[in-house]
């Protein structure tokens, strides 16, 4: 049997390379999208593993279905990262647009 080791938890922003600022471009904006891109193309390929897995698993083809788990729990909690990060973003700009200036 194999083991596959868990890989460390790493920040998105530490992945990211940093693109080239252009003429009236805001690096911060940048980042902030770049975040939520990285955050949707996991929930997309954790997905599409999840998915791949399960078609294994009915197939006959997975012999531990402990992987189809494991592939079901990443699945689900990237999902949910992106929620709150969305839901946090979204009251974060209704605090700034009550701020009256």
């Amino acid at each position: 049997m194999e083991f596959t080791p868990i890989q460390p938890i790493r920040p998105l922003w530490d992945s990211l390379s940093q693109p080239v600022q252009t003429a009236g471009q805001d690096p911060a904006g940048s980042l902030f999208a770049s975040v939520f891109q990285k955050a949707i193309q996991n929930v997309r390929d954790t997905n599409a593993e999840q998915v791949q897995l399960e078609y294994q698993l009915a197939t006959g083809q997975i012999d531990n279905p402990a992987l189809v788990t494991t592939a079901i729990t990443k699945a689900t909690t990237a999902a949910e990262l992106l929620m709150q990060m969305r839901n946090h973003a979204v009251d974060t700009y209704n605090e700034l647009m009550r701020i009256s200036l």
